[in-house]
């Protein structure tokens, strides 16, 4: 047993394939209990929020069902969760929820169940606020000396602070040369936020300086700031630190001085009250997130600081104290009361690694009892080796090494995916292109052990892909009994899915004594979905716009082998380049090197890649685990194609602005079968929102190319009314074309800045 390494006390892993974040993790009385015990609440960005109440058997046990308090998925990617008093005549606990365009503060409650499953929680809507502004982060506090309950603001993506009064909204301010939204804490003591701007400086703003400076519904100045209205946002103090910051945290243990705290790249600060250093500490290993907390001794402060080398680090001031080794890279810490433990150190890393630990080693009571010497008889003991073993041997045959639990014997269920197409397409009214769409036929069975009831089966693919049946219902199932259903899947679209797994998830109840009514119980299995479906052989091409180079540690190996059907097999059984193409005409060329390790998948279109790049490296690694080889890796060694990624999301963007505009033309005309919106439109709000930002930034940018225009017009002006009174004739030097050509690009400019404009009413009207 190492010392240093971090003692897991509780520990499990949220969702699959979900991401988290600084702001994703937070400790507190939720459900306002009112014993001292703080709750696990978990935000991700695929809108899950999490809510659990540690409760190991014992230490290093993993999550029991009963652990899980509430899980709920809210939809909208979750920024940061938070806790206070943020609702109005109460002081009760409530959770506050952040998501990009909108900030919910719910309450949490729990009630006592007729089941076997104990409490039930769930989570009540007490309001909500719709951002015009897509949020970065947020903090909370007393702001203005306000008693009894807590206020919000929160910061937008374009530097503006929005302040919350509970259920009213109070005022928006900007940050002075706002660009990057950076962390945001407020100061209880002095009353201001604290943050650190693009510029690399650390930011203080009194709370009374937002509250009476101008308002933020625009930038630009206007006529009341003219004439002296209103009071300009000024900084109470900065300091430069010369590197970007990760997270900002307030220390006041006292009421005599307060600490700020500034978690940066390569170092960490604690500033005074008034932004002058009291220490900083530079660090050996670039940190991912911190934490200050109360130390034992008199006029220190404790600080964790995990790392990307999975170390806590725990400092006394500049002093490093403890340093403790973690299973993950934790990208939120956090320090609570759990089970009447006190100082459970709480991590969470970006793929949902959720461990509850503290430090130091578990002592070993255990005194070995003194043995007597004696001689042993090695013939008594061979007989009894061998017993032993029988026994074992017998234990094994009759009912396997690990019993079946309860819950995994109610109900299997497994799907079977035909390797041979329908006979007759089930899709007889899809066409892709010039191709005739096929279907295969899935299998599902249900077998159950025991008596269940409600059974209700659903199956899910990704888009395009449809189902002709993905809903299944039974009501009731006698005990060793087996149901079979089937259904097909075919292509319906001119695009590719994102994935060939297919999820049937069984969601059913089973009776008990105590409940007839039967306790719920979701039961799935995932199946994949043939590359065939989609996709035929095609002509390799050996140019394209859009590559992509894949490097294994292995040698390389056939296409033929991993890819059956969809080449001829040479005489050398080594086919090292392949072609396919798409229902719907894209092509892609795979590629595989005779004399290095590596794979090229490339097309010539980049959302094309990745389906045939997904496919092969889960068939290297099913041909690799069939050979018994289990340190096969796949990595990329190149640069990121993000300029290519970016370039798709803006042709999204400009094929939806297009429609908008084609929309807002027709309506223009007064086209009544387009009076009201198509369900396209109304089903992408946000969508709306982005293109209706985008035309008022296009408004913006003629009206500054309108005004350029009218300055070089009136300069040509006054050019040629020098020239004409002048007493000695001279020539004109083209100045009377110049003002020609001048004058229709001012005329064009003001026909676009009002077409741009009355698209603009006309859109947000309609949102």
């Amino acid at each position: 047993m190492s010392l240093f390494k971090a003692r897991d006390w509780w520990s499990t892993v949220l969702g699959e394939k979900e991401e988290f974040d600084q702001g994703c993790l937070c400790l507190a009385d939720v459900d306002n209990t009112g014993n001292g015990q703080d709750k696990v609440i978990v935000g991700s960005f695929m809108g899950y929020l999490r809510i659990f109440d540690p409760h190991p058997v014992k230490t290093g046990d993993g999550a029991q069902a009963e652990d899980l308090l509430l899980e709920v998925h809210l939809r909208d990617p979750i920024l940061q969760v938070e806790v206070g008093k943020f609702v109005s005549g109460t002081e009760m606990l409530h959770l506050a929820v952040l998501h990009s365009r909108k900030l919910c503060v719910y309450s949490v409650s729990g009630s006592l169940g007729n089941v076997e499953h104990g409490t039930q929680y769930q989570i009540k809507l007490m309001y909500e606020h719709n951002l015009q502004r897509t949020a970065c982060n947020m903090t909370y506090g007393s702001f203005g000396g306000v008693k009894g309950r807590d206020l919000i603001c929160i910061q937008s993506m374009d530097g503006m602070l929005m302040v919350f009064e509970q259920e009213s909204y109070a005022f928006g301010r900007f940050l002075p040369g706002s660009l990057l939204p950076g962390p945001l804490a407020y100061s209880s003591r002095t009353d201001s936020f604290i943050t650190v701007s693009s510029c690399r400086q650390v930011e203080s703003y009194k709370y009374q300086v937002l509250a009476f400076a101008t308002d933020a519904d625009k930038r630009q100045e206007t006529e009341q700031q003219k004439l002296g209205s209103g009071k300009r946002l000024v900084v109470d103090w900065t300091l430069n630190i010369g590197e970007q910051a990760l997270d900002i945290c307030i220390v006041s243990f006292n009421q005599s001085a307060s600490s700020v705290f500034v978690l940066g790249e390569r170092n960490f600060f604690c500033l005074k009250d008034n932004g002058q250093i009291r220490f900083m500490k530079k660090l050996d290993c670039s940190p991912s997130c911190f934490l200050p907390y109360c130390s034992v001794s008199e006029g220190t402060i404790n600080t964790l600081i995990g790392n990307h080398n999975n170390m806590l680090h725990v400092y006394q001031d500049v002093t490093l104290k403890w340093a403790t080794q973690l299973p993950h890279i934790p990208v939120a810490v956090r320090v609570g009361c759990l089970h009447d433990l006190k100082g459970v150190i709480v991590t969470l890393s970006d793929d949902g690694h959720l461990q509850c630990s503290y430090l130091g080693t578990d002592p070993s009571l255990f005194q070995a009892p003194k043995v007597e010497s004696r001689e042993l008889n090695y013939d008594e003991l061979d007989i009894e080796l061998k017993e032993l073993q029988k026994i074992i041997k017998d234990v094994n045959k009759s009912q396997g090494v690990w019993p079946m639990t309860e819950r995994e014997d109610d109900l299997k269920v497994s799907a079977v995916v035909s390797p041979n197409f329908d006979s007759v397409s089930q899709s007889t009214d899809v066409e892709v292109g010039a191709d005739l769409v096929p279907s295969v036929t899935v299998k599902v069975t249900l077998q159950n052990r025991v008596t269940l009831q409600k059974i209700r089966l659903s199956v899910y693919v990704q888009p395009p892909l449809v189902l002709t049946c993905d809903q299944f219902t039974f009501e009731f199932m006698a005990p060793e009994m087996t149901r079979t259903v089937g259904f097909s899947v075919y292509l319906k679209g001119s695009y590719l899915p994102p994935e060939l797994e297919g999820n049937a998830v069984v969601s059913y109840s089973r009776p008990t004594d105590r409940n007839p009514e039967g306790i719920p119980r979701v039961s799935q299995c995932k199946f994949r979905l043939p590359l065939k479906l989609i996709c035929l052989p095609g002509q390799p091409s050996k140019t394209a716009s859009h590559k992509l180079t894949i490097d294994t540690n292995k040698s390389p190996v056939s296409l033929l082998s991993l890819f059956p059907g969809f080449a001829n097999q040479s005489e050398d059984d080594q086919v090292n380049v392949m072609g396919f193409r798409f229902l719907g005409g894209s092509r892609v060329t795979l590629l595989a090197s005779k004399t290095s390790q590596r794979y090229r998948i490339q097309s010539e279109q980049f959302e094309d890649l990745w389906l045939i790049t997904n496919e092969l490296i889960i068939r290297l690694q099913e041909y690799f685990e069939k050979q018994g080889i289990k340190d096969f890796a796949c990595s990329f060694s190149g640069s990121m194609p993000l300029q290519e990624y970016f370039e798709l999301i803006d042709h999204h963007f400009e094929r939806i602005y297009f429609d908008l505009v084609s929309y807002l033309m027709l309506l223009k005309l007064g086209l009544k079968e387009v009076n009201k919106i198509p369900s396209f439109f109304s089903n992408h709000v946000p969508v709306l929102h982005t293109c209706t930002e985008k035309l008022r930034i296009n408004g913006e940018k003629l009206e500054e190319l309108l005004s350029e225009r009218a300055v070089q017009f009136r300069a040509i002006q006054r050019r040629l009314l020098t020239r004409f009174k002048d007493k000695t004739p001279a020539p004109l030097q083209h100045l009377d074309t110049l003002l020609d050509g001048t004058y229709k690009q001012l005329f064009k400019k003001d026909h676009e800045c009002q077409s741009n404009w009355s698209s603009f009413l006309c859109l947000d009207l309609e949102i």
